[in-house]
């Protein structure tokens, strides 16, 4: 054996070795980093301005997350077009868990069928963290509709097709689709009316302008409470505690139909699974704190918790549903 195939020997031996340790330097570098998160600021990006439930819920959890990180988790409000705006900053943001998305049923569950020129995609743009909360829409009449309950709404959309006039916050919301979703059910056609928001068509609800709103709980409830609209449904499988007096759509003759309006916390796509998952455990710690319980609780919503997988099945499932009514009741954006 020569002495040149004895140093090829030795340098081969010697890069084998020099790799196999800096392998090894590596991974407790890496489980050191993800064990580390946070190590600065988080920001929860919240697609809707200041003042509303998401933006509100946000800031509650961040405070929750914040004591426990002792890092600041800060809201950034980025609003427009129906919550796509932030969601679609999100879904192009570093995949390294600091910029967080609570994304919405609009943003996150229709809009992929909606708008065929969406700028992120709604399965593959984001990697699901954990349900947040949920509640059903509140289907509810002014005082002067003659049809008091779900059957008499029934046949008198059916009397007079299009005659029974419904508002909602905007085209393509889950409050509208959700009407177009009850349409499908009951084999009806009811004239559906869009506004920029909910307040315009809760005022023109109250004022007779339009017999229906199928309707978010908080938005609702305050005027429910009031005597000024009267709730006929709620559209959960099971009866709202708020309600309990008031009967589903499903126990009303239509068995299956639900409709939740949902908020979540998502990341941005290629996250790592240790950091979703330590997002995850602390989120779903937050949400089962006796405050936070009490406070959303008591306005209608329901705390979800839930693994990232699971989350992200239910992900999946909402938007193949609102898909398929999108596309059978023929719904166009503005």
């Amino acid at each position: 054996m020569n002495r040149i195939t004895l140093t090829r020997r030795s340098l081969v031996s010697a890069l084998t070795v020099a790799t196999t340790v800096g392998m090894a330097a590596l991974a407790p570098m890496t489980a050191s980093a993800q064990d580390a998160y946070p190590s600065k600021m988080v920001r929860i990006v919240v697609p809707f301005p200041p003042g509303g439930s998401t933006d509100l819920l946000a800031r509650k959890i961040g405070e929750k997350l914040s004591a426990q990180w002792k890092q600041p988790v800060i809201v950034d409000n980025r609003p427009g077009a129906g919550g796509t705006v932030g969601a679609d900053h999100v879904s192009k943001a570093a995949p390294d868990g600091y910029t967080l998305l609570i994304g919405v049923t609009g943003s996150n569950g229709i809009a992929g069928s909606l708008y065929p020129n969406l700028p992120y995609d709604p399965i593959k743009g984001f990697t699901p963290v954990t349900a947040v909360v949920s509640a059903p829409l509140i289907i509810v009449r002014n005082e002067r509709l003659s049809a008091k309950t779900l059957p008499e709404l029934v046949a008198a959309a059916k009397a007079k097709p299009g005659s029974i006039t419904y508002g909602s916050p905007g085209t393509g919301t889950s409050m509208h689709l959700t009407g177009e979703m009850f349409e499908l059910a009951t084999k009806t056609a009811l004239l559906h009316i869009p506004y920029r928001g909910s307040a315009g068509a809760l005022t023109d609800l109250m004022g007779g302008q339009i017999d229906l709103m199928f309707g978010d709980v908080l938005v609702v409830m305050p005027q429910i409470e009031a005597k000024k609209i009267t709730p006929i449904a709620v559209t959960s499988k099971e009866r709202h505690p708020l309600f309990p007096n008031v009967p589903t759509v499903a126990e009303s003759g239509y068995p299956g139909f639900e409709a939740l309006s949902w908020q979540g916390l998502f990341a941005p796509p290629g996250t790592p699974a240790a950091v979703v998952d330590k997002i995850n455990k602390d989120v779903n710690a937050a949400l089962a704190s006796p405050d936070i319980q009490e406070y959303f609780v008591s306005r209608g919503f329901k705390l979800g918790g839930s693994g990232a997988a699971e989350y992200k099945t239910f992900i999946e499932a909402e938007n193949k549903k609102w898909a398929g009514i999108v596309k059978t009741a023929g719904v166009k954006p503005d």
